[in-house]
């Protein structure tokens, strides 16, 4: 069989990934926090038919001759860039100015996320939309006759209660070594890989960790110009492997066709 048939298949293959991945970026462009995908290509393979030979007395050196045999995945990154901020006045709202992630446990697992969309449940609790906990330096509960509730870029979260300001505790955030190791877990959630190295948690403003921003969401840092362009760079790309295929289709046909 004709070698470019099985490069046009995993042409097919790599572009039809490609267009999973923008795919998911385009239904993520309005979800707070979300980090888009990436693909990357490398080359398979490549058969030598003839090996390269050193310059001699009197002839010059000749070049391989390698016929390739295909494209494959190399990678599909997270790409942890900033997104913008939206404004929404809402106090519980926040998003991290510079690097680091807000901490989440459900029991004795810890999520981590750039979602910052909190809230309060009947116990006076910070949690998240789903009801994990959001750690912070200490667990006191923020009373349910609580007044002018505050968080300060420091992360330190205060609140009124008979005249009297009370500060309830300070908001951790974790840092990572490698932040495009974490691996999705879905729900605007992250946790840790073998590759991403462990959290280093602890208050905002410190070791390089960012702030917090009350009244504000960090949006989705998809660029829809980008996801449509890289979109007809993979539609193009796709068919012009399928063009391969038929080609390749059509010779093998008329070789068959010698018999008649």
């Amino acid at each position: 069989m004709l070698r470019s048939m099985y490069s046009g298949i995993s042409g097919l293959r790599n572009f039809q990934t490609k267009l999973d991945v923008i795919g998911n970026n385009i239904a993520n462009v309005n979800t707070y926090g979300f980090k888009k995908g990436r693909v990357i290509f490398k080359d398979l393979i490549s058969q030598t038919t003839q090996g390269a030979s050193a310059p001699g007395a009197n002839l010059g050196g000749t070049n391989p001759k390698q016929i390739g045999l295909g494209s494959q995945l190399a990678a599909i990154d997270t790409i942890h860039d900033a997104g913008s901020m939206q404004t929404t006045n809402r106090t519980l709202d926040c998003a991290i100015s510079g690097d680091g992630y807000f901490v989440v446990q459900d029991g004795n697992e810890q999520y981590f996320t750039r979602a910052g969309n909190f809230y309060l449940d009947s116990n006076g609790t910070l949690v998240t939309a789903d009801g994990k906990k959001v750690l912070m330096d200490n667990e006191a509960a923020i009373p349910t006759d609580a007044t002018e509730i505050t968080i300060g870029q420091d992360g330190t979260v205060s609140y009124t209660q008979n005249n009297t300001l009370v500060t309830a505790g300070t908001i951790q955030l974790a840092r990572f070594a490698n932040p495009g190791g974490l691996t999705k877990v879905g729900g605007n959630y992250f946790k840790p890989s073998n590759n991403s190295g462990g959290p280093v948690i602890g208050a905002p403003n410190s070791e390089g960790r960012g702030s917090v921003q009350s009244g504000f969401l960090e949006m989705s840092n998809v660029d829809l110009s980008e996801e449509f362009t890289e979109m007809i760079v993979a539609q193009r790309g796709f068919q012009a492997n399928s063009r391969i295929i038929t080609t390749s289709d059509e010779i093998l046909q008329e070789l068959v066709n010698l018999k008649r």
